[in-house]
């Protein structure tokens, strides 16, 4: 049975961890993602983050898991997913011509020693200037109405930027891997390594 298991049920998160070559199963945890008041927004990812990987942790015991949650920041306010469609134009709108930052928090823990590591990787996006028929065209095509932010880096939304800031580019579609890299080298698994020493 694969040591690693990502707390995430998210199919873009599988796809990231997916180009590490690492054998490792998936559990979709079911945590309230609501935000505390007055928590800002480094401290949710992180909360949430972690909540996702203790969630899944008494079940996997010597086990190395991973916990991921995002969310955009745009003029000091918190933004997830939009879960319908006028949100997302609506925020699409918002975003035109500006910059948003996006905040993905990352969670390691090991069961077997019972250290974690938690952290999070900024990401800048800015956004051309987006007429009202473009945005609309690309919901409807996209229907990005579970991404925070409203788009998807790993598609279509790549036509909606005019550039984009950042050490880790899969931040933005949900898994910093470079971050989450070096945190597995130091909880002893290195992605480098033999498949056998895992």
């Amino acid at each position: 049975m694969p040591r690693l298991v990502l707390a995430s049920g998210s199919h873009w998160r599988r796809q990231l961890l997916d180009r590490l070559g690492i054998p490792y199963t998936w559990v979709s945890p079911d945590i309230d993602e609501t935000p505390v008041e007055g928590e800002s927004p480094q401290a949710l990812v992180h909360r949430l983050a972690l909540a996702k990987a203790s969630r899944v942790a008494d079940d996997h015991p010597d086990h190395l898991i991973v916990g991921s949650d995002q969310v955009a920041v745009f003029e000091g306010d918190i933004l997830g997913k939009p879960g319908d469609a006028a949100t997302a134009r609506a925020q699409l709108a918002r975003f035109s011509g500006r910059r948003v930052s996006f905040l993905t928090g990352l969670a390691l823990i090991d069961t077997a020693s019972g250290r974690h590591w938690v952290c999070h990787e900024r990401y800048d996006v800015v956004f051309r200037q987006l007429r009202d028929d473009e945005i609309s065209r690309y919901v409807q095509r996209e229907q990005p109405l579970d991404s925070a932010g409203s788009f998807r880096m790993e598609g279509l939304g790549i036509t909606l930027f005019e550039k984009l800031e950042g050490d880790d580019p899969n931040a933005l579609i949900g898994l910093p891997l470079i971050r989450l890299c070096a945190l597995l080298r130091e909880a002893g698994l290195d992605p480098l390594c033999d498949q056998g020493s895992w």
